[in-house]
């Protein structure tokens, strides 16, 4: 998930310290005699906040690429989300990034470390990813697939279909102007319309709302164009999409108190049928499948694509995605290693299959067809394959310090507490 990384400056250089000296060993290497070099171990740097990609890793390990592994051993280390960042750029400029990592948190720093020439271009060493995660990463990292797409998640608002039944909704709203009159009906009936976390960094889930307002109405390159200049977040089309958010916060919509909600407490909400409506990406759908968790049953929970805004240029088909929890790949390590270029082959060919099998993870990789999953998860690999053009997140493209502020005060707008206008100066002014 592509959340709010708190991070410790002096934590964040103690474990990196740590991490250089715990893989000095795997900078051993043997040479042929033509000029490659193979390391001993095939090494992963795992966060500690997701056990999806190491336990799909080292399955691979053992049964379909048992093979690569005897060559080169998986080795896996660990490392806090909230510093992985610092941990990257300190050991790229030691030259000791291991071959395969989690992809830094913030999408300007895998461009940075590219442009050195520290990680690889995976398109020609990755053919086997689908469209929809090429075109995400593509849009994410300017024309290049800097990684290796683990997850791939489309995001929208997901409902309970008996609350929209039992309060006289019987279609799911297709318009702006539709889902804002649902939510007036089902607060007027007593039932809170939408459950999301504003508390701290987990703020991301109300900007969510803003920038696919943006998209919706302005169309799918509007966020590329504060991107790159040529916009400001201050320019009067863009604090209106963050002045109807707002709107939603002042009139209750949220609930009580969004900035002590934190991402459980959201799901949870919505999960035990508190409330009727939440934004969320598809790696929600093991929450959503599971029966210990969902209390309202997964056939109970529809998707429904951000609706189109009066006059818009944007559609609803312009799918909001993203890749996740990706894994970058070392060009060094790649380009030098024959035994690490068999094993991210073997994993571009089998990791789809065996991290859906397993973990119910929908992925970029193609699949061999082989799994059986619950319906609700049919349905939203359906919706994939059909995504033609996919559009990134509200701070898809911002710096570290902008997404943290964002995220930070994306609580305030669901509460009601903060005014468009104030909310895009504050993000706007740490841009840079």
């Amino acid at each position: 998930m592509a959340l709010i990384n708190r991070r410790t400056q002096v934590a964040a250089a103690l474990s990196a310290l740590a991490l250089v000296f715990s893989t000095s060993a795997c900078g051993g290497s043997d040479d042929d005699g033509s000029g490659s070099t193979s390391a001993k171990n095939f090494t992963f740097l795992a966060i500690n906040e997701n056990t999806t990609v190491p336990t799909t890793l080292t399955t691979l390990s053992q049964k379909e690429c048992a093979a690569q592994n005897t060559a080169q051993p998986l080795e896996i280390k660990k490392q806090a989300q909230a510093s992985l960042d610092q941990q990257l750029q300190l050991l790229a400029g030691q030259g000791a990034l291991p071959q395969t990592f989690i992809a830094a948190n913030a999408p300007s720093l895998t461009k940075q470390l590219a442009g050195s020439g520290s990680v690889l271009d995976t398109a020609a060493a990755a053919p086997g990813v689908l469209p929809a995660a090429s075109s995400t990463i593509k849009s994410l990292y300017d024309g290049q697939q800097l990684v290796l797409p683990t997850e791939l998640n489309i995001e929208g608002i997901w409902y309970n279909k008996k609350l929209l039944a039992d309060n006289g909704i019987t279609t799911p709203p297709a318009t702006w102007e539709d889902l804002v009159a649902a939510f007036a009906r089902l607060q007027g009936a007593g039932v809170q319309p939408i459950s999301q976390a504003g508390k701290g960094g987990d703020g991301w889930g109300v900007t969510r709302w803003v920038g696919n307002y943006i998209l919706r109405q302005q169309g799918p390159d509007a966020l590329k164009k504060v991107a790159d200049g040529s916009a400001k977040l201050t320019d009067p089309q863009y604090v209106a999409a963050a002045d109807a958010i707002a709107a939603l916060g002042k009139a209750g919509y949220f609930g009580k108190s969004p900035t002590s909600i934190d991402y459980a407490t959201a799901l949870n909400t919505f999960l035990t049928g508190k409330a009727a409506f939440i934004y969320m990406g598809s790696w929600a759908l093991s929450d959503f499948n599971d029966e210990a968790k969902n209390k309202v049953g997964a056939d109970n929970i529809g998707f429904l694509k951000f609706p189109t805004v009066a006059g818009g240029a944007g559609t609803a088909d312009q799918m909001p995605a993203n890749v996740g929890t990706a894994v970058a790949v070392s060009k060094k390590a790649y380009e030098s290693d024959p035994n690490t270029q068999a094993w991210v082959k073997c994993i571009v060919e089998n990791y789809g299959t065996v991290a859906l099998r397993d973990s119910n993870q929908i992925t970029g990789f193609a699949t061999d067809g082989s799994v059986q999953v619950p319906a609700l998860t049919k349905q939203i690999q359906d919706e994939i394959s059909k995504v033609q053009t996919s559009v990134l997140w509200f701070e898809g493209q911002f710096s570290a310090k902008a997404t943290t502020v964002s995220q930070a005060n994306g609580g305030l707008l669901a509460a009601g507490q903060l005014t468009g206008e104030k909310f895009m100066q504050t993000v706007s002014s740490n841009l840079s």
